[in-house]
């Protein structure tokens, strides 16, 4: 897939089709946009980086569902041939609805513009559907408008897959996202304690800025280093260890029969589904006895998932 740092270096995509938005998540709503994309040729995706909110209203910018490599990655996943990925600033922001139309249509030359139906652009979002139907006509392009889809009676959108991933819905984000809900990490050393009781546990450093709420996960681990892309059964605790006195939320996962040294190794982790609420022990036996249920829990969801 190629990637387009601003609509001007873009040209080449003339002619095209492109769907338009900020794609956090990629979730089953924006898959419907790039999937009418595709039914118009080789299709792209306009995206903006930094996300806007976090431009306009850092206090109150929603924490990110992808980081913008994988965004990119999940792109080409589902079939796109290229994004481009338009610096926002407030300048940016500033720019009139006619602009924004003239970038599309003239200079980055698009002939099918595919959106959903609340989009709006240009300053103060004043360019609506409408209005970017007006200007394509007015070129002899078209706009495709994507009703939202529902699952379960849920509309997808970015901001219900945040509110289920921070309440630990991990499960519920999957339907919406139409894949478990990921992040990526770096593996670096702990205290030791897993090993010290058995149960050895990679520590997660991760850059994601959206993380499930505290509590034990089923998970599914693949290492970057593994080429057949190995998806390892394991179990994951997010929290503090109240047992042992800790105070700073990491992230540990236990892989299910891994023989081996992680430290230094690149993973992604797939959250399946939420075990149980993060407690405190009041022995290291206890503790153990309850990591075993959960191994044992957590085998029977990925069996699950596997099928």
């Amino acid at each position: 897939m190629k990637v387009f740092h601003s609509v001007s270096e873009a040209r080449e995509l003339a002619g095209g089709a492109v769907a338009l938005g900020n794609f956090d998540g990629a979730h089953v709503g924006h898959q419907a946009l790039f999937a009418e994309a595709r039914r118009h040729g080789p299709a792209a995706a306009l995206t903006f980086n930094p996300h806007p909110g976090k431009v306009l209203q850092p206090e109150l910018a929603p924490k990110l569902i992808t980081l913008l490599p994988r965004k990119l990655e999940l792109f080409e996943a589902y079939g796109l041939a290229a994004a481009v990925v338009q610096p926002f600033s407030r300048e940016y922001a500033r720019t009139p609805a006619s602009a924004f139309e003239e970038s599309l249509l003239d200079v980055l030359g698009a002939r099918h513009l595919v959106v959903g139906s609340d989009f709006t652009y240009g300053a103060a979002r004043s360019g609506t559907v409408a209005t970017l139907r007006e200007a394509a006509v007015q070129r002899g392009a078209q706009v495709h408008v994507v009703q939202p889809v529902t699952v379960d009676g849920v509309v997808a959108s970015s901001s219900k897959v945040r509110e289920y991933i921070l309440e630990g819905r991990v499960a519920a984000a999957q339907k919406l996202l139409g894949r478990p809900f990921d992040l990526d990490g770096l593996v670096v050393p702990g205290a030791g304690r897993g090993r010290g009781i058995g149960f050895p546990t990679a520590n997660v450093d991760t850059q994601n800025e959206l993380r499930p709420a505290p509590g034990v996960y089923a998970i599914r681990v693949r290492l970057k280093e593994d080429s057949e892309g190995l998806w390892r059964p394991a179990v994951a605790n997010i929290g503090v260890k109240p047992t042992f006195g800790g105070s700073v939320v990491t992230i540990e996962a236990h892989l299910l029969g891994y023989q081996g040294d992680l430290y230094g190794k690149e993973l992604r982790v797939q959250f399946l589904e939420r075990l149980r609420a993060e407690q405190r022990f009041g022995s290291v036996a206890e503790l153990v006895g309850q990591i075993k249920r959960d191994v044992e829990a957590a085998r029977t969801v990925i069996a699950r998932a596997d099928v």
